[in-house]
């Protein structure tokens, strides 16, 4: 019996490598020819984390990975507002890590395909549609030569991201990715350390972001990491963005001049953004949540189930977490069609609040209560926002998202394999 996966992103590897540990049989089709170090920085929970090391994973996560120390949050004028431990310095048996997307995926890939076999990934294999049968399911391919191929497997599991062509199959209707009228670009640079040399920090309110946080350790020789940046502006949603450009090299006049004073005393923000190689232009978009998932032998995985904003760090770190669980039911009920069902019926609603909490903006929302109150301006923040408001804030999200401290200790794992 084998699972079919279509994507060879951070869901689609880790779902091969967790039926891998359980002893079922996968094949991993990616559309792309070959799988390159794309994207820019992201971060993995504690929880996501904890997956990968009971993947076997924490000698390679820990070579590429900046060990998240704080999170940090500021006005836009570089006033602090709230800052906290991460990972295993707030208390949680496992770090937090901020890596490179792309480094973080070929990881995966490499485990892939040392543990299941060089052919197991197959690239140029673009899903294009599937149908199911009673006691199987038969996807479609188009290869790289423009061939149709059909592959027969037991189950299909859809890990092809957020313009997912099973999703489309199964929502015709749905349209496009919901914009709300956020612009970021995004970039990295190699920047003198700043705050404690492994911070994220966020400055600025709904309308107005920047985030940063290093993704390497510091050069030996130079003494700069590797930095990843996010500059968000919010602008009129009815004026559209460039869809026929969804990652557009960036033109620093759409944004620098907004910018080009967040000169503060814990980081150059101008100087930050200039010494970034390249920048690139994407809007912020995510999905309405979904009534249903799964569909006689198919079901969504990561970005193609519920493609969420990229606030809270919690896009990749939930994806794993798909994979895990979905994992967990094929093991509790069989290759059989009640382990989709099961799997949906704890992650769909729990990645639904996320999506719906991210849309008003997570535990951002911190910096936007103190723009309301004062306009980022003050001179104790005790007097704009208290601290049992900002730790309140800090753990409702976490609860939320799964990865409050007690929850995330106490609980045994996903996937218990002998």
């Amino acid at each position: 019996m084998t699972i079919l996966i279509a994507g060879g992103g951070i869901a689609g590897l880790t779902l091969a490598l967790s039926c891998h540990q359980a002893g079922i049989a996968c094949r991993v089709f990616e559309q792309s020819d070959s799988i390159r170090p794309l994207g820019v920085g992201i971060n993995l929970q504690p929880h996501a984390v904890r997956e990968l090391f009971e993947l076997g994973l924490e000698l390679e996560l820990e070579a590429i990975g900046v060990r998240t120390r704080e999170v940090a949050y500021f006005a836009k004028t570089g006033k602090p507002i709230w800052s906290e431990p991460r990972g295993q310095l707030a208390g949680y048996n496992w770090p937090q890590y901020s890596v490179h997307r792309g480094q973080m995926q070929l990881m995966l890939l490499d485990a892939v395909r040392r543990r299941l076999g060089q052919k197991i990934v197959e690239t140029g294999m673009e899903l294009t549609g599937f149908e199911d049968h009673a006691s199987r399911v038969v996807a479609r391919f188009r290869d790289a030569s423009g061939h149709h191929v059909e592959v027969e497997g037991d189950m299909l599991i859809a890990a092809d991201g957020i313009h997912s062509a099973a999703r489309r199959k199964l929502f015709p209707d749905e349209g496009s990715p919901v914009w709300g009228g956020a612009i970021l670009w995004r970039g990295t640079a190699w920047v003198e350390p700043f705050l404690s040399g492994a911070t994220m920090a966020m400055a600025g309110h709904e309308d107005q972001k920047f985030v940063t946080y290093p993704i390497s350790r510091p050069d030996p020789q130079s003494g700069r990491q590797l930095t990843n940046f996010i500059a968000e502006l919010k602008t009129d949603p009815s004026a559209g963005w460039r869809r026929e450009d969804y990652n557009r090299k960036a033109n620093l006049a759409d944004f620098m001049p907004q910018f080009e004073d967040w000169r503060f005393d814990w980081l150059d923000i101008p100087a930050l953004i200039r010494s970034a190689e390249a920048i690139f232009e994407y809007p912020m978009i995510d999905r309405d949540p979904l009534d249903w998932w799964t569909k006689g032998h198919v079901t969504l995985i990561g970005d193609a189930a519920h493609p969420m904003y990229p606030i809270g760090s919690n896009g990749a770190s939930q994806a794993i977490v798909d994979a895990r669980v979905l994992v967990r039911e094929l093991l509790a009920h069989g290759i059989h069609r009640d382990a989709l069902i099961a799997y949906e019926a704890e992650r769909r609603p729990a990645t639904a609040a996320i999506v719906e909490a991210n849309r008003g903006n997570g535990p951002d929302i911190v910096m936007q209560i103190v723009e309301e109150r004062c306009g980022g301006k003050f001179d104790d923040i005790e007097d704009v926002l208290p601290a049992d408001e900002r730790a309140r804030i800090a753990a409702d999200y976490k609860q939320l998202a799964g990865f409050d401290i007690e929850g995330l200790n106490t609980r045994g794992p996903l996937v218990a394999v002998s």
